[in-house]
């Protein structure tokens, strides 16, 4: 995987809009920078990665607290 992704590359992967893509970064969710002349976005790989466990790990949390809240 390359250093920095694209807007694009995120969407693919995430199988998700490029315009859900750019909301996840103008939330604030998803860390990217501008680049270049026409403000490109990039996303760091190694904080894509970070963002997908940090999912993975809300996820289970929410699961946690939803099996515990049905097990009372």
């Amino acid at each position: 995987m390359p250093r920095f992704l694209t807007l694009a590359d995120v969407a693919e992967q995430l199988q998700i809009s490029a315009a859900a893509c750019y909301a996840l970064v103008h939330s604030g969710e998803l860390p990217a920078f501008q680049i270049g002349g026409r403000g490109q976005w990039r996303v760091d790989a190694a904080k894509f990665e970070q963002f997908i466990d940090d999912r993975h790990a809300a996820a289970r949390a929410m699961l946690a607290a939803e099996n515990s809240a049905s097990a009372s």
